[in-house]
């Protein structure tokens, strides 16, 4: 009987949902998602080429994120035509300084993430949360842990450090890095893409409501903007990005904020929305009139573009700009804009093909390439987890 893989990404208030026909590579065969966990849940499933599937609503009070991904499980399976899922790869956000690649999740290895909640406290707990519950319906199914912060182990140590007492950095305080998935999604690309550049030296910029910026080399991540937490570094949606600690201590000093009004500040109430007071949504500040939309659009490009300049001298020069992620991909005017910003760098763009986001945009005499890749994270994860179960020869359930 043919077998799938399925893949889980738990947010915070959702589970995206995907299923793949487990040939090498993985065939996308189903996507979905639930919503609204925890205060309107709905369900969507779509088959490979968008097509609606099935909507479903649900009335439960208790209805969290283990009861999500179970419903993911029935639902996805209702539609794979007699194949069953024989294995389940997960995003999992923090893999802390253990864990260096995918990985067969054991109740030890579970264990061990669960004492990184204090790391990841926004996204930890829902990883695990669908990966325990799916533990307890189907004992006998593998599951597999793809982490966003894997990919960045590579780094030399002066890169993770921070310059704080070395008490707290032996207890784990130090610079992770995120969005790793999708940066070893795209260094995979690159070497059918341009391969003459893969392993060169390459800025990749994940831009999107979650927004970062990766330098490699050989395909190696190098130096990254997010650090001890995923809200570090750039400006995104609703997140502060990097932010002066005197900042935090004034916050709690005049306003009497707590930790997790801070929390709230930082993550849910600044960025994009935070600047303009209009929207997270990059599509509605640019089409809004407003100044203050103008201004926000224009403090998330000059982040950006500052902080290229500071990975180009941890790489010692530059060879390509690689744009992925929701904005990275779809919109032309912020890649125009920080190309501007990086015409220092001997960077000029090919306009024509910037506005219809070729896969190449640098122009012909530019110094650097630039590229825009559309990120697969669900389809990485899916190839991990097919190579995982495959090597260890797991049959499913």
């Amino acid at each position: 009987m043919m077998s799938s893989i399925a893949v889980i990404n738990a947010g915070s208030s959702s589970i995206k949902f995907a299923v793949f026909h487990k040939v090498s590579p993985p065939t996308l065969l189903l996507r979905g998602q639930i919503e609204g966990i925890g205060t309107m849940p709905r369900a969507k499933l779509s088959d490979a080429e968008g097509n609606l599937l099935v909507e479903e609503s649900f009335q439960e009070a208790e209805f969290d994120h283990a009861a999500a991904a179970r419903a993911m499980m029935r639902i996805g399976s209702q539609w794979l035509d007699g194949r069953k899922i024989s294995a389940v790869g997960h995003r999992v956000v923090h893999g802390g300084a253990e864990y260096a690649a995918p990985l067969l999740l054991t109740d030890e290895v579970i264990e061990y993430l669960a004492t990184l909640i204090p790391l990841a406290p926004l996204h930890q707990p829902h990883n695990l949360s669908a990966i325990r519950a799916i533990r307890q319906s189907h004992p006998d199914l593998p599951q597999i842990a793809c982490f966003d912060t894997a990919f960045h182990r590579s780094q030399p140590p002066l890169a993770q450090a921070f310059a704080i007492p070395r008490q707290y950095s032996q207890e784990g305080v130090r610079r992770y890095g995120f969005h790793g998935i999708s940066y070893e999604y795209i260094t995979s690309r690159l070497r059918i893409t341009a391969p003459d550049i893969a392993d060169g030296r390459v800025i990749i910029a994940h831009l999107g409501n979650g927004a970062s910026l990766c330098a490699t080399k050989e395909g190696r991540s190098v130096a990254s903007t997010m650090g001890f937490t995923a809200v570090d570094g750039l400006m995104m949606g609703t997140r502060c990005g990097a932010l002066d600690p005197g900042v935090v201590v004034y916050l709690i000093d005049h306003y009497g904020l707590g930790a997790r009004e801070l929390e709230d500040v930082i993550y849910r109430q600044s960025g994009l929305l935070g600047v303009s007071g209009i929207s997270s949504d990059m599509r509605t500040l640019r089409a809004s009139s407003e100044l203050a939309a103008r201004e926000a659009i224009d403090l998330f490009v000059y982040r950006i573009v500052r902080e290229i300049g500071s990975l180009a001298a941890a790489l010692g020069g530059i060879d390509a700009i690689v744009f992925t992620g929701g904005i990275g991909e779809n919109d032309a005017a912020t890649r125009a804009e920080v190309a501007s910003g990086c015409a220092w760098l001997g960077l000029t763009l090919d306009d024509a093909a910037n506005r219809q986001a070729l896969t190449k945009i640098s122009a012909q005499e530019s110094s650097i390439g630039a590229f825009v890749i559309s990120t697969n994270e669900e389809l990485e994860i899916a190839n991990r987890t097919f190579e995982i179960t495959s090597a260890c020869n797991v049959a499913h359930v």
